[in-house]
């Protein structure tokens, strides 16, 4: 243009100036903001709405500033979008997995084209995402999108689910729960943390925009966890899914015991993760790995420093060498200041000694990083460091010390091992209760990789196609209906739940001639009175008359049956699968040689014919059978990683797990639930139906003739709300299987969430164990397992 003062591309070619600067990331997800300002809104029903006179939250950033606004959603939002979310399932689930797999892969294109604001939007609100580990998250969750039919045959969505955050969760924790419920066409309803929160309804545009129907995902910001709580307890949602810290999670779900709505937790914020040293390693690869871990990394956990004595100087050396030339970390508030000069103390009063950056400026959120060499592993530092750039440093001796010491704290989320031996490497990597180990590295995250969190970290499985399960349910079964309504739970004390006394109780000393049989429990091996000295009648179908006398167990019968079975349990998953194999034939074998006396025993208790009495022996048989079978048949594997070096994944024990067993069909739902549990190399405490215990009891003889070690399987009988309190209150027992009341079921949902166990529960009425579909089984299956992933780089 003639006059123009600009200069064309020519010209800037020919003079070799630069040109233009392009609108940076930073610009452009301030833009974003600036358009949703004064507040963002609340996404519900494919748009932004912005109620009229809801309170709002500030977001700030690590210098104070002001970074934007959030609406908190009040009650009628709530229900506007549990509504919208009802429709948008509706429309989601009835698409091919084709179709939702086609929406996944334009999600693709469009977060691309805006992959600086994503990126910049989540630097700013400390939310920790890159763009190219969220694009990884999209074509992964697109293809198990295009399988899942074929691969999870029999299976159908959840429903509407919920996925709550807590204020610390980052924006890719987040997603690595929405995209797999999405993928397995589930509507999705977010209650992101504060600082997710912005990035999270970003991505929610982004995904309409792709073709997502409206309200298949949708976006809610509140005041805190609590408020994720009452959406859990609307009436229409199916499953909920939390991530973030244990605190926040206890909160959750104590508020939601009684709604009906399975919760999983995750609690990896703060987590404690050990990070091994061992003498073979390469020491300077080591200490560049800790330093990136600990301080360079914006952490959600906390890592512990344990190093083989043989190399502690030369560790030392190195690490005060890199720390000399570090800057100090911003901290979330000014306020940890306090908490981490009060840890630091504390270290150095149990003789710790300080390597730090430099002095601490006297004012701000801001803090040098600091390693505590020699804390004492019983150190708050150790077991609950505060956040903020702290490393504590153990040394060990040994292999077998240094698991111990990884395996100190509660938590069970990741570890971090090095050296260049790889039999050492595997050998640590196996014994270590974490559900992710890197070999050689820090820690790496991708979803192919399934992590179950061990111990106090997790109640479900992330990542694989293991992950899916969570937000799956078997296409024959209906999810158990909620207790009364979805709004109201049961009105219970939880601190007297499970004390009444049974209505008779006859003296185990009383032993006339002319009474009925008097059984006895079974704990480690052998048969016992209850430690109460006191048994129940056991009534016929009818009511009238005793058909025996049960064992009244209570809190020290599981006590005993509990170090029974933590005695026998290490030994039993060390067994080779086909070694167990063996085991379960041989109960096979025991239990028909006692089909007569089984046949019997559910005659008399449940008033079936002998015929049909008999059937269900039979049929139990070959349920053992069958769990036999798989033992050796379920193994680990060996994901496809982008990255270069190797991974696999592994199967494990959970450990010790509680059943409380269905009144319908005694023997055979026992048979169902405790072969599969065994077979995975899980140690059992059982309690059988409180309605029909006598084939259980005769069940016992089963037990005593088959090949399993003492301890292994135990069988306690009495009140069901008395043991399912001590099941629920006994820290070693890491899984409870419950079919049994309303109030059962919100007990152990207020009660299980700390300690953190994994529940799996159900009402009585629900379930078919004479003709279950291939899927139920399967779901039984997936129950007994938890995983661990291991990754091995290469060069």
């Amino acid at each position: 243009m003639a006059g123009s003062a600009a200069k064309t591309v020519h010209d800037i070619f020919i003079s070799m100036e630069s040109g233009p600067a392009a609108a940076s990331g930073a610009d452009t997800a301030q833009a974003w903001l600036d358009r949703q300002s004064p507040a963002l809104g609340l996404f519900v029903d494919g748009e932004f709405v912005r109620p009229a006179d809801r309170r709002t939250r500030s977001l700030t950033d690590s210098k104070g500033g002001a970074v934007c606004c959030t609406l908190c959603a009040e009650d009628q939002d709530v229900s506007v979008c549990v509504s919208s979310a009802v429709s948008g399932f509706k429309l989601w689930s009835r698409l091919s997995c084709y179709q939702r797999a086609n929406v996944l892969q334009r999600l693709l294109g469009v977060v691309g084209q805006h992959a600086q604001c994503v990126s910049q939007l989540c630097d700013v609100c400390e939310a920790s995402c890159s763009w190219s580990t969220l694009l990884r998250l999209l074509q992964y969750y697109r293809s198990w999108a295009q399988l899942r039919d074929a691969h999870f045959t029999g299976w159908k969505p959840q429903g509407v689910v919920t996925v709550v955050a807590s204020d610390d969760c980052s924006l890719y924790s987040l997603m690595v729960k929405v995209l797999p419920a999405l993928a397995m066409g589930n509507a999705v309803i977010v209650v992101p943390g504060l600082s997710a929160a912005p990035p999270m309804l970003l991505l929610a545009q982004l995904f309409v925009e792709a073709g997502l129907p409206a309200g298949a995902l949708n976006v809610l910001t509140g005041s805190d966890v609590l408020f994720g709580a009452k959406v859990v307890q609307m009436r229409d949602i199916d499953y909920t899914t939390y991530i973030g810290n244990k605190q926040d999670g206890v909160k959750l779900c104590q508020a939601t015991a009684g709604s009906g709505v399975p919760v999983s937790l995750s609690a990896v914020i703060g987590a404690t993760c050990p990070f091994i040293i061992f003498e073979s390693a390469d020491i300077d690869s080591a200490v560049d790995g800790v330093i990136e871990a600990a301080f360079k990394k914006k952490n959600q956990v906390h890592w512990v420093l344990c190093v083989q004595e043989s190399v502690l100087d030369a560790v030392v050396s190195r690490l005060r060498l890199r720390v000399s030339g570090m800057k100090c970390v911003s901290l979330s508030a000014e306020g940890q200041r306090a908490v981490l000069d009060a840890a630091v103390q504390e270290a150095q009063q149990q003789g710790a000694t300080v390597v730090q950056a430099c002095t601490a400026p006297p004012s701000g959120a801001q803090y040098p990083p600091t390693v505590l060499c020699g804390a004492a592993p019983s150190s708050a530092c150790v077991v609950a460091p505060p956040p903020g750039p702290l490393l504590p440093l153990m040394t060990f001796r040994s292999h077998t010390e240094a698991v111990a010491l990884g395996n100190h704290s509660p938590h069970g989320h990741a570890a971090s091992i090095w050296t260049e031996d790889l039999t050492l490497a595997l050998e640590t990597a196996k014994s270590l209760c974490v559900g992710s180990v890197c070999v050689n590295s820090p820690s790496v995250c991708d979803p192919c990789l399934p992590v179950s969190g061990h111990k106090q970290s997790s109640s479900c499985t992330d990542g694989g196609h293991q992950g899916l399960y969570q937000f799956l349910r078997p296409s024959s079964s209906s999810p158990p209906p909620p207790p009364r309504s979805s709004s109201s739970p049961v009105s219970l004390d939880y601190s007297s739940f499970g004390s009444a006394a049974p209505t008779l109780v006859i003296p185990d000393g009383a032993d006339p001639a002319s009474s009925p049989k008097f059984y006895l429990q079974f704990v480690g091996g052998k048969t016992c009175k209850s430690e109460s000295g006191c048994s129940v009648p056991v009534r016929p179908p009818g009511g009238e008359g005793v058909l025996a006398y049960c064992p009244d167990g209570g809190r020290k019968d599981v006590r005993n049956a509990v170090e029974a079975a933590i005695k026998v349990q290490p030994g039993w998953v060390k067994r080779s699968p086909s070694a167990r194999a063996q085991s379960l034939y041989s109960l096979s074998k025991a239990l028909e040689a006692r089909r007569r006396d089984l046949a019997v025993s559910i005659n008399a208790q449940t008033g079936l014919s002998l015929e049909e009495a008999d059937e269900e022996v039979e049929l139990s048989i070959a349920r053992l059978s069958d769990w036999a079978a798989r033992c050796d048949k379920v193994q680990g594997g060996s994901p496809a990683v982008p990255q270069s070096g190797s991974a696999f994944s592994l199967p494990e024990a959970l450990g010790v797990v509680g059943l409380v067993l269905p009144d319908r069909r005694p023997l055979l739902s026992m048979v169902t639930l405790l072969g599969a549990a065994i077979a995975m190399g899980n140690a059992v405490v059982m309690v059988p139906s409180q309605k029909h215990p006598l084939p259980a009891l005769v069940f016992i003889h089963v037990l005593q003739a088959a090949d399993l070690p003492a301890g292994l399987v135990n069988v306690i009988t009495g009140n069901r709300d008395q043991l399912t309190t001590a099941l629920a209150n006994h820290s070693v027992i890491k899984a409870i299987w419950y079919w049994g009341s309303a109030e059962g079921r919100q007990y152990l949902h207020f009660t299980c969430s700390s300690p953190l166990k994994t529940l799996w529960l159900h009402c009585q009425e629900e379930d078919d164990w004479t003709h279950p579909h291939p899927s139920i089984l399967e779901e039984v299956w997936a129950n007994a397992v938890q995983w661990k992933s291991v990754w091995i780089p290469t060069a």
